[in-house]
């Protein structure tokens, strides 16, 4: 995996049901480093606090292998890298080859791979169809969050280093799958409940399907 492209946002506004609504979505290539932080990319926005950026959404990778298949869908698009929000475009990035809690050198940072993306009314809001929520989910390929162990600067061509792979993990696929899947499979549950790469509410989320 390397980076294609580093992107940040600065804050932009639009009505949603009769409010105004902010976000950070609408990110555009740097053409420069970046700082990754423990909570957030340095000069990025972070609008909605509660379920973006922290300790466990500190970066958003999105890989630019998925490109082809969103321009095909939507072709008047004004494409560019960061289309999906994400702080790095990376290549090479699948999602069924990354496992919840791998840690990664790159550049000067050290990440640990934490949960997939999950999409919103935003995401909908930007490709002009909220149809694109549900495509999204079908596809199968949301990219995924990290968390930043160790600060510092990342750029574009800097390659992942595999530092550490998790053991008796689940793949950010399986992990995405498994949290839209209506029957969902309780082998997958008990390997994400215990894995601490993953925020404890989203843990204790998944462990209530063991009852049902």
């Amino acid at each position: 995996m390397k980076i294609t492209s580093t992107n940040i946002a600065k804050p932009t506004t639009f009505i949603w049901n009769g409010k105004e609504v902010t976000t950070g979505i609408y990110k555009t290539p740097t053409n420069k480093p970046v700082y990754l932080g423990k909570n957030f990319v340095k000069g990025d926005e972070v609008s909605d606090k509660k379920v973006h950026g922290g300790e466990f959404k500190a970066c958003y990778l999105f890989s630019e292998n998925q490109y082809g298949h969103w321009k095909t869908l939507y072709p008047n698009l004004d494409w560019n890298w960061g289309m999906f929000g994400e702080n790095l475009t990376v290549s090479g990035l699948y999602e069924d080859a990354i496992s919840i809690g791998d840690i990664y050198k790159v550049g000067n940072a050290l990440v640990q791979v934490t949960q997939p993306r999950e999409p919103c009314f935003k995401f909908g809001f930007k490709f002009g169809s909220q149809n694109a929520l549900k495509q999204f989910i079908d596809h199968g390929y949301p990219g995924t969050y990290v968390r930043v162990l160790e600060e510092g600067l990342v750029q574009t061509g800097d390659a992942f280093k595999l530092i550490e792979r998790t053991e008796n993990s689940i793949t950010t696929a399986q992990l995405f799958n498994l949290l839209f899947a209506k029957d969902k499979d309780k082998n997958l549950i008990e390997l994400a409940i215990t894995n601490e790469a993953l925020p404890q509410r989203k843990r204790e989320k998944l462990k209530a399907f063991l009852n049902n």
